[in-house]
């Protein structure tokens, strides 16, 4: 069989793409509930490739057409939600934003019907079952291969800054993992996930995709799962690191600095190796702690608290973000900070009730606040 060249489709500079994964929930018991084929079955044909399975039918996935800018990614994607929220609501079940649910058990859930979750499932067998978690993915359009390589490598030190920005996942079939985001660590234990190695080149990545294809360890770049990689089909980086923030203005504002982030990085020609103990050791902090971790700059060997280090990012970002028009957007993550993230509300609802319950009404109805 002739080999499938791997082309890097060029697309717009800094254009995006936003999929986010939620809950659907029972609205008696706020437990998970697999009614995702009844939701999709109800989904228009002009929009079921924006409201889409996941791999357990307890979760939906909606994801933007191709937007030019941020105000295109706003508009997009609340009227992808608020459809779906409908259809859930016609369903007897709503959508909720976190990326584990606090009490539900990954042994209830059940496997969305198609060839290749089957196929992944049957290789990952309880790894892949305890993975019920949701996440929020973000594609910035890149104007060349090699662009892309070096930005994936580059954004790679501050990758755990995101993580800790959005950390929506501290417990786990009613127990408190101890963790900011236990999500990072079940993803973790998939094959080919998490924090990926230096690519240095085009030429590497494509003998690395070649090597792993050719031995039958991958079926193609979609089974890359790491923390961000490059998506040569849509000509982007994906950056996949984020749980997913427990409101829309959250969810916004991290887009928005994936997105100036990018289009910083887009711009030095300078191409970073940090050292990937230290790397992992920052993502280990932000997973644990949250923003209260600490972070390590590896070749300035500087450490400071994973709060100052978003700061510095924030300010690293504010010229390209006006530029983008975007800068509105730093007061929210300021907030992110003040306020603290979803798993810091989470635990504060739980510790005063010590109920979930009660701790997924309160946070469901402050989506769109």
């Amino acid at each position: 069989m002739q080999e499938k060249a791997i082309e890097f489709n060029i697309s717009k500079p800094f254009s995006l793409g936003v999929e986010i994964e939620l809950q659907i929930l029972d609205r008696e018991s706020l437990n998970l509930v697999p009614r995702s084929p009844e939701i999709l079955a109800m989904v228009p044909d002009n929009l079921k490739e924006r409201i889409k399975p996941e791999f357990i039918r307890s979760m939906l996935e909606v994801n933007t057409e191709v937007c030019a800018n941020m105000d295109e990614v706003k508009q997009n994607l609340a009227q992808l939600i608020k459809k779906a929220e409908k259809l859930a609501r016609s369903n007897n079940c709503f959508l909720f934003a976190a990326s584990l649910h606090p009490f539900a058990r990954h042994s209830d859930q059940k496997l969305y019907d198609h060839p290749r979750y089957t196929r992944i499932m049957d290789d990952l067998q309880l790894v892949g079952r305890r993975f019920i978690t949701q996440g929020l993915h973000v594609h910035v359009g890149m104007s060349d291969r090699d662009t892309a390589i070096r930005v994936c490598d580059n954004i790679r030190l501050f990758l755990p800054i995101l993580l800790a920005l959005t950390c929506s996942s501290p417990y786990y079939e009613g127990i408190d993992t101890g963790l900011h985001s236990y999500r990072a660590k079940l993803f973790e234990a998939l094959p080919l996930a998490g924090m990926p190695d230096q690519l240095e080149s085009w030429g590497k990545y494509l003998e690395m995709v070649r090597l792993l294809t050719n031995t039958g360890i991958i079926t193609g770049v979609r089974d890359l799962w790491w923390d961000v990689r490059p998506h040569p089909d849509f000509g982007t980086i994906e950056v996949r690191i984020c749980d997913l923030p427990a409101t829309f203005t959250e969810i916004l504002a991290i887009v928005a600095l994936i997105q100036g982030l990018v289009a910083e990085m887009a711009e030095s020609d300078k191409h970073l190796n940090p050292n990937m103990q230290v790397l992992k050791s920052n993502k280990w902090q932000a997973a644990r702690y949250g923003l209260a971790g600490t972070f390590v700059y590896p070749l300035l060997q500087k450490k400071i608290s994973m709060q100052e280090a978003a700061g510095e990012i924030f300010a690293k970002v504010a010229q390209v973000m006006e530029k983008l028009g975007t800068s509105h957007y730093l007061s929210d993550l300021q907030q992110i900070i003040e306020s603290g993230t979803s798993a810091d509300h989470q635990r504060k609802i739980y510790t005063e009730q010590k109920d979930f319950s009660a701790l997924i009404k309160e946070l469901h109805p402050k989506f769109w606040q």
